[in-house]
């Protein structure tokens, strides 16, 4: 048994080699919700990986969000112990297909949760949030920082 793993090679399924390439589930077969990740749809499964992009510009700290599809009333943005964003939601789709023979009604859920600690030098009682195009935007802004007052002091010599 190598250590260093072969991914040009064949293919190993050994259980007792830690570099397998196969990872095996012991609940894959269970019908345990958490355990169906790879059943759920790829537009549910896309919400529970959301991306949220943090940028800082002089002015705010910016966060953005992708989440085609939601409306702004299964978007919560909260501020935590004073200095914590937090940034979740909730989608569940249903879809019914009807015909004279069958009825089929398939249903999908997901939900996210990022937390953010944010700096000292943030107006959180300014705190904004915007829904546009399935696009989220929470801007925090910074207080200004004073700069300090500098004095040139003469050197005697």
């Amino acid at each position: 048994m190598s250590l260093i793993p072969s991914f040009f090679g064949s293919r190993r399924t050994n259980i007792f080699d830690p570099f397998s390439l196969d990872v095996w589930d012991p609940f894959k077969d269970f019908p345990f919700p958490s355990s169906s990740l790879t059943t759920q749809s790829p537009e549910t499964s896309a919400f529970v990986n959301t991306r949220i992009d943090w940028k800082e510009t002089p002015e705010a700290h910016v966060f953005k969000a992708d989440l085609p599809g939601l409306k702004k009333e299964e978007v919560k943005v909260e501020i935590e112990d004073d200095r914590v964003l937090q940034i979740s939601g909730e989608r569940n789709m249903e879809k019914e297909d009807k015909n004279d023979t069958w009825h089929r009604v398939e249903r999908s859920s997901g939900k996210f949760m990022r937390r953010f600690r944010l700096p000292e030098n943030v107006k959180m009682d300014q705190v904004k949030a915007s829904m546009e195009n399935g696009v989220l935007t929470v801007t925090v802004p910074k207080e200004e920082v004073k700069k300090p007052d500098v004095k040139p002091i003469e050197i005697s010599g």
